[in-house]
């Protein structure tokens, strides 16, 4: 039996935005899908740009999914 994974307060709900991002992110890199219709490619760049500290230019979508990857994998588990 697996156990639920919660996440709660401010820095772990950023951390679930920056997981759900990162594939929304390679969704519309590789197959072109939007994962819902606010999330223009557009959007889905300035997100990660907010998250990373970076600023992505149109069509780097695997750059911003790997650059939230290190993001993620640096975030402190606690």
């Amino acid at each position: 039996m697996t156990k639920p994974i919660v996440f709660t307060g401010p820095r772990e709900v950023q951390l679930y935005r920056a997981m759900v991002l990162k594939s929304g992110l390679l969704m519309y890199a590789q197959h072109r899908i939007k994962p819902n219709s606010a999330w223009t490619p557009t959007n889905m760049l300035r997100t990660a740009g907010g998250i990373t500290g970076k600023v992505y230019k149109r069509g780097e979508y695997y750059l911003a999914a790997q650059d939230l990857a290190a993001w993620i994998s640096r975030e402190p588990n606690d």
